[in-house]
């Protein structure tokens, strides 16, 4: 008898994702609540909508999901925000990332974990460090009255946050947790090695269709063009070795760069469009890769392949869920829950409190850093983080257990938080979050 199992997925997913919305709109609620509980509520009580054993193809799962994640979200960013606001995305993403890491690890000499090397202290709190776009976006997007500076900035970490705690895992953490010992000066320039290659890979991959999105005039083509580029750079950045979520990114950014280049010299005119540079003559400026009207479609089905591939993740979330194991590591979820927040907070200070010290960094005040710290919402990275743990590390339930509790915490506390702020507080009309 042949099977249902991918078309009844497929229902259930798109069936969650059209209940939650609808119940989202009535309740004025954030919408990936409601995901989160209607993923568990479904895999744990109504298996016969889960026909698939996801615990099974986990590695499949993720691989198709994380291009179509980072996508949507690379696109939303502006090359003149990029220019604007880069040093402070490249302190929020970077930066603080590393120091928040280097903070959280030294909670090894206070002992707050028995039985963790250092290194493990590395990778849970590398782990429990990135955040999560689409959670964010989720909740945010529901909110009005938020500067286009904090909208920026918190889109710019979402993406450059995630790469960071990438390459901090997978080149440092992990080896050093493993192995038991590390060589410092090898392991960081090889996440130098890391970062560099994978930002050389993903700008010629961008610059590479850019000038194939030049062949074609028609919408479709060109998302389906975005999208066969992010995968195309997730899988040659993994084959060599290097970080593939940061190729993605930075390809997909750097074609839209160009394309926001382009539109923006066609609509001036005058001597600016007579007096043209070697680069510009080199990338064919006069041919447009695509215009804005298009790119307002191509925004918005990257947005909706993107939820649905955040809504997959969450039913993987929903299988690493045990209320039991929940309950028996509570102490060691409230703490680090605690600790990551705290971390966060003093990171974010830079902007409320010390940005008007630095001049390449713009100061957001004491509602922006408010905003900031608890747009830091966990969730489909910090899964996949730490399901790549293998299967021989001692501690290995407990990294699951804890990330899992994390992850749901963020979610529903911070979210709470900013809910409760925008919605009794603060309430003003303006126009939607992430568009300009």
């Amino acid at each position: 008898m042949h099977s249902f199992a991918p078309e009844i997925i497929l229902i259930t997913i798109l069936g969650l994702v059209v209940f939650s919305d609808a119940m989202a709109n009535k309740l004025k609620i954030p919408s990936v609540f409601l995901l989160l509980i209607g993923s568990y509520t479904i895999y744990t009580y109504v298996p016969i909508a889960v026909p698939i054993d996801l615990k099974h193809y986990f590695d499949a799962i993720i691989l198709f999901c994380i291009p179509l994640i980072f996508m949507g979200d690379a696109l939303h960013l502006h090359f003149s925000d990029i220019k604007k606001y880069g040093w402070d995305i490249f302190y929020l993403a970077v930066i603080a990332v590393a120091l928040s890491i280097s903070v959280g690890a030294s909670m090894y000499y206070f002992s707050v974990f028995e039985g963790l090397t250092l290194g493990a202290y590395v990778s849970l709190f590398a782990i429990n460090m990135a955040t999560d776009a689409v959670s964010v976006q989720s909740i945010l997007s529901r909110f009005k009255g938020i500067s286009h500076h904090i909208k920026v900035l918190i889109e710019g970490e979402s993406l450059g946050n995630d790469a960071t705690a990438v390459i901090a895992f997978f080149f440092i953490g992990l080896p050093w947790m493993m192995s038991g010992e590390i060589d410092a000066g090898h392991a960081v320039m090889d996440a130098l090695r890391v970062f560099v290659v994978s930002l050389g890979i993903g700008i010629a991959i961008g610059f590479v269709f850019y000038m194939l999105m030049k062949l074609f005039s028609d919408k479709r083509g060109e998302f389906f063009a975005f999208i066969i580029e992010a995968y195309l750079a997730y899988v040659v950045a993994e084959e060599m070795h290097v970080s593939g979520i940061l190729t993605l990114i930075t390809a997909i950014i750097a074609t839209k760069a160009w394309i926001d280049m382009d539109i923006k010299a066609h609509e001036t005119e005058g001597t600016a469009r007579k007096t043209k540079s070697f680069m510009r003559k080199l990338r064919l400026e006069d041919i447009k890769a695509t215009t804005n009207e298009r790119l307002e479609y191509i925004y918005e089905m990257a947005k909706e392949f993107g939820y649905i591939a955040a809504v997959m993740i969450f039913f993987v979330l929903a299988e690493m869920v045990s209320l039991e194991k929940l309950w028996a590591y509570k102490t060691e979820i409230l703490i680090m829950f605690a600790i990551t927040t705290f971390i966060r907070a003093a990171s974010m200070a830079k902007f409320a409190f010390f940005g008007h010290k630095t001049k390449a960094i713009q100061p957001v005040g004491k509602e922006g850093w408010f905003i900031l710290t608890f747009s830091g919402m966990k969730g489909a990275l910090s899964i996949i983080l730490v399901h790549m743990i293998p299967a021989s590390f001692e501690y290995k339930e407990f990294f699951e257990v804890v990330t899992t509790g994390v992850v749901m915490m963020s979610i529903f506390v911070y979210g709470t938080v900013l809910w409760t702020y925008f919605t009794f507080i603060k309430k003003e009309v303006e126009p939607s979050i992430f568009k300009k």
